[in-house]
């Protein structure tokens, strides 16, 4: 969640630091701050507050420019409420840190330390600076590992002492952390993305290594204090992608961006007309041998897996799960060496899939990662990893990297049925031949967004919205709802239209609005059946239908057709309908699109 950068070098660390965390806002946070180190006198200058960078930016105006060592960072308040004396970095003695994450037992290293009659801040972070402190003897290395054997939790600490001059510490427990060198020094940061410009390649720092950043150095050393080797791994992503361009929003340019994101996944795995997965490194044999499989994941993730699950079961006939990351260690889950585990999440670091997948490979389950960043946590524990390649998703609420995760799904969900003999040679042809035309579909739906502007102000006022729909489309409404929820804060629920008669339908009430999706061939005379039933009460309804269904649009509020496809493939231009839906209702209302209240992008606490 928070976000952490540190740079050393010949360059402005203020201005660069600061520019580097404007693209960690994604991450969510309530205040920010910055500590620079004066290489000629030693002097540790702190500057933080409650509030955005922007206004951090303002206590910076007294010659930063000439600091070339720093480190800073955006909280997203855990232990202690949000204020100036909460907001990191923290300084306890020698030591001068920064914290993602949360120190479990930060009470008892109060007591044990005797910390309470120095602290300033009511946070778990300052008491690690103080643990730190007192094991400090001139050997930073030493004290860092001392301090760790004490932490319970998870943690990046990115750490300066007061007398070394512009040298950076670093060390993790989950909560990632990533370096690079620059053209003017060396950098480190919690995510690829503020590396920006400044880096081609970065190295994700190990768990439990201590990361030593020097101007024309990294180094990395085991507890203890052992030399390791840097391994870096090539930015592949154009770095310009996580700028908002001409967009007044990165939601909506990264919801513009689907067609290309989508065929970037697809197309490296379509070879002469057939999936090939040869690149991703995933065998045949793990896709034949499996009996089921068990989906992970949170939030967006999620929807992603109960949408698949729907194909793998009709397609494959066989049996899939789909697990609450959050919930799943606690839940005493069935696993055998014949279940596949299948873990998705766009940032690779969502700390309850990083657990579960833990788990479940504990278990002696084999398991394929879903992910977009490459050397991620979740990346590194998997077996098997295909990466979505949609590039840096800046606004909360996910979009591109969505779509790219239901391409992956789509193609892994493909492979599995031609090596199980599920798919027929000529069923082949047709199934990648859809995948093919996503790119086009999504293109389609993008084209008419002014026609979804226009039913968007419908929305405008409504208190609660309900979303209903069978199947595939029960799934993807599922999605549709939690967009509209975090981007515009309007109550907005997703509902089996078959379960409306018990229980649900006494919600609906004269003119609510009523969001139906009608794009699945067998259920066309129930969909529309249970869309009467709402319209009886009163309910204002909107109709996302494939476009080749024939009903009377009069009876409906507003209607909007959708290219039609496959039963299977209509999830995506569905998806894409319904993230614009959410976009021009938060925009129109005024509010923050890219970062809604109370969220994060990253959840990397539990």
């Amino acid at each position: 969640m928070c976000g952490i950068v540190g740079y050393t070098g010949n360059g402005p660390a203020a201005s660069l630091i600061l520019d580097s965390l404007e693209l960690l806002e994604y991450r969510g946070y309530d205040s920010a701050g910055l500590a620079l180190k004066d290489s000629e006198t030693g002097e540790t200058i702190l500057r933080k507050r409650a509030g955005r960078v922007q206004d951090l930016r303002y206590l910076c105006d007294f010659g930063s420019e000439w600091f070339n060592c720093g480190i800073g960072h955006t909280r997203w308040a855990t232990h202690g409420g949000v204020s100036n004396d909460n907001a990191h970095p923290h300084r306890f003695g020698k030591v001068v840190l920064v914290h993602n994450g949360i120190i479990e037992n930060y009470l008892e290293l109060r007591d044990q330390f005797l910390l309470s009659d120095r602290l300033k801040s009511d946070t778990d972070s300052e008491i690690a600076a103080g643990v730190m402190d007192h094991f400090y003897n001139k050997n930073p290395r030493q004290a860092i590992a001392e301090t760790v054997r004490y932490l319970k939790g998870t943690f990046s600490l990115v750490i300066m002492f007061e007398d070394i001059p512009d040298v950076i510490y670093a060390v993790r427990n989950v909560s990632p952390i990533v370096a690079s060198y620059t053209n003017e020094g060396t950098m480190l940061a919690s995510d690829v993305t503020a590396l920006g410009i400044h880096a081609k390649q970065y190295m994700p720092v190990p768990e439990m290594n201590i990361l030593e950043l020097h101007k024309d150095a990294i180094r990395l050393y085991d507890m203890k204090g052992n030399p390791q080797a840097c391994e870096f791994i090539d930015i592949d992503w154009d770095t310009s992608r996580a700028s908002k361009g001409n967009y007044p929003f990165y939601m909506e340019k990264e919801i513009m961006e689907q067609p290309e994101t989508v065929m970037k996944t697809i197309k490296s795995r379509i070879r002469e007309g057939h999936i090939d997965l040869t690149a991703d490194g995933i065998p045949d044999s793990i896709l034949a041998e499996c009996d089921s499989i068990c989906a992970i994941a949170c939030g967006t993730a999620m929807h992603a897996a109960l949408t698949a699950k729907n194909i793998v079961q009709s397609r494959l006939r066989i049996k899939m799960e789909v697990e609450c990351a959050s919930e799943f260690i606690y839940s005493d889950p069935i696993l055998d060496e014949r279940t596949l585990a299948i873990v998705i999440s766009q940032s690779g670091e969502t700390i309850d899939t990083l657990t579960a997948l833990k788990y479940v490979r504990s278990k002696g389950v084999r398991s394929i990662a879903v992910i977009n960043v490459k050397g991620s946590s979740i990346a590194r524990e998997s077996d098997y990893v295909i990466y979505t390649d949609a590039g840096p998703e800046i606004a909360v609420a996910s979009t591109k990297a969505f779509t790219a995760q239901i391409a992956a799904m789509m193609l892994l969900i493909g492979r599995m049925a031609v090596v199980r003999h599920a798919l027929k040679p000529g069923e082949e042809k047709s199934f990648v031949e859809n995948i093919m035309k996503l790119p086009e579909q999504i293109t389609s739906v993008l084209d008419r967004r002014r026609d979804i502007h226009v039913i968007a102000r419908q929305l405008l006022e409504a208190k609660d919205t309900f979303m209903i729909g069978r199947g595939l489309d029960y799934s993807i409404l599922l999605e549709g709802a939690l967009k509209l929820k975090e981007v515009s804060y309007i109550h907005t629920e997703a509902y089996a239209s078959g379960e409306l008669k018990h229980g649900t339908i006494a919600l609906i009430t004269e003119d609510i609005p009523v969001i139906a999706m009608v794009t699945q061939t067998k259920l066309i005379s129930k969909e529309l059946s249970n869309i009467r039933e709402v319209k009886t009460r009163g309910a204002n309804v909107i109709l996302f239908l494939r476009e080749d269904i024939d009903v009377n649009e009069a009876e409906f509020s507003k209607v909007f057709r959708l290219p039609a496809a496959s039963d299977d493939f209509m999830v995506i231009p569905a998806v894409t309908a319904l993230q614009l839906l959410a976009y021009y209702v938060s925009s129109d209302k005024g509010l923050d699109v890219d970062k809604p209240r109370n969220l994060a992008k990253v959840v990397t606490v539990e």
